[in-house]
């Protein structure tokens, strides 16, 4: 059984694909009251299509970054089953995937005008039969991270408390290899949205490495009941704005609790929260441990996002925040600097209508970053036991066991 770190794959990413259908919208001032008043017409540009879900989105995204990549999704033999595998073909990266006889593909429409929180409509076929045997752990041996992403869009994933996704990442912490976790937020009214997420984390999250969910989802699945009410105190502002640094440490607080040792909490225009454990925690990470490895240890940070002159959508925003993140982890380098290649892969991804068309490759992307790249305000210093970090821009909260 291979456990050293000489793995011929960096990260394999798992789970949801779909294609993207984006319509783009001219202008601006659109709103959502609009845009589905019964009879209207509403006038688009052209159709920006794309692959989509964590498997394309975050792979494809760390394969501009340079990183080595495998994909591990299902579809059917349709033509939007034809469409992701001849996408994915063109970048070498088919190999790994399921192609079902009898399953429909999945499909998302994304409604993204501009300044607009998107929508989506979505369809999610052959993702909901994923399961433990659409994966191929003879290759998750070869790789140094497993990532799994969007399982509240897949059936299996979820249904009987989460078990067959706990015996994926089981299985994959066996074969030595680090293992990464990313969700979505479900529809309230759904079948996922009405399932215990809490139960479902405490059974998969004691084997998982790192967890990147977002502020929202998190809120969502351990508290269900503070979720609603914080989206009644937005009103129609964002959500995010009206999350205090004190809820988020206890959000991330106890989530450490449930297992794993990095916990990342997507903020969006707030940027990207980080919290770690105990340098004991951190040495059962598998064959990928962090570089740099006592900046890691007992960390608080929140990293504004960076500045982008023209906004396009948001399509794909978090899953490339992840591929930054796994691509500056992979590398070795410092949370802070990993922390910053999240933000500014995330930043590009907005100033494109699609997924990809944003992502840089790793050198510009380090030449952004060195060239002293804006950051969105964030003003943490009312709140108690927060200090700027005036070398990197980030945040260090008093969880921050650094000196």
């Amino acid at each position: 059984m291979n456990k050293n770190t000489e793995r011929p794959i960096d990260v394999i990413v798992a789970g949801h694909i779909c294609l993207d259908l984006i319509p783009t919208f001219p202008g601006t001032g659109v709103d959502y009251q609009e845009l589905f008043s019964p009879g209207k017409l509403v006038k688009v540009s052209e159709l920006v299509t794309s692959t989509g879900g964590p498997v394309s989105n975050t792979g494809l995204a760390l394969k501009k970054l340079g990183i080595k990549v495998a994909l591990m999704g299902k579809v059917g033999t349709d033509f939007i089953g034809d469409g992701i595998i001849s996408r994915l073909r063109e970048e070498g990266l088919d190999e790994g995937m399921r192609i079902v006889v009898g399953e429909s593909s999945s499909y998302t429409i994304a409604i993204a005008p501009p300044g607009i929180d998107r929508m989506f409509l979505h369809n999610p076929g052959a993702n909901d039969t994923f399961g433990f045997a659409d994966v191929d752990f003879d290759l998750v041996e070869k790789a140094r991270v497993f990532h799994l992403g969007y399982p509240p869009l897949m059936e299996r994933m979820y249904s009987d408390d989460g078990r067959e996704m706990m015996d994926i990442f089981w299985k994959a912490k066996e074969l030595g290899t680090t293992t990464s976790l990313d969700v979505a937020l479900p529809d309230p009214t759904s079948p996922a949205g009405k399932v215990d997420w809490r139960i479902i984390l405490k059974n998969v999250l004691p084997w998982v490495d790192i967890y990147l969910p977002s502020l929202e989802e998190t809120l969502y699945m351990l508290d269900r009941d503070a979720f609603f009410k914080k989206k009644e105190q937005a009103g129609k502002s964002d959500m995010l704005d009206f999350f205090t640094p004190d809820e988020v440490s206890a959000l991330a607080d106890e989530l450490l609790q449930m297992g794993p040792p990095i916990v990342g909490l997507k903020a969006g225009h707030r940027g990207f929260y980080l919290r770690t454990s105990t340098k004991e925690h951190l040495e059962k990470i598998g064959v990928a441990k962090p570089g740099n490895f006592n900046t890691w240890v007992e960390r608080e940070l929140w990293s504004p996002s960076f500045h982008v002159e023209k906004f396009a959508g948001a399509t794909g925003s978090g899953d490339s925040a992840i591929a930054g993140f796994l691509a500056a982890y992979l590398r070795g380098l410092s949370i802070e600097t990993t922390l910053q290649y999240a933000t500014a892969v995330g930043a590009n991804n907005v100033t494109a209508p699609d997924a990809l068309s944003g992502i840089k490759d790793w050198e510009t992307t380090t030449q952004q970053i060195k060239d002293g790249w804006a950051h969105n305000p964030l003003e943490l210093d009312q709140f108690p036991g927060w200090r700027l970090d005036e070398d990197y821009g980030i945040w260090l909260g008093p969880g921050d066991k650094s000196k």
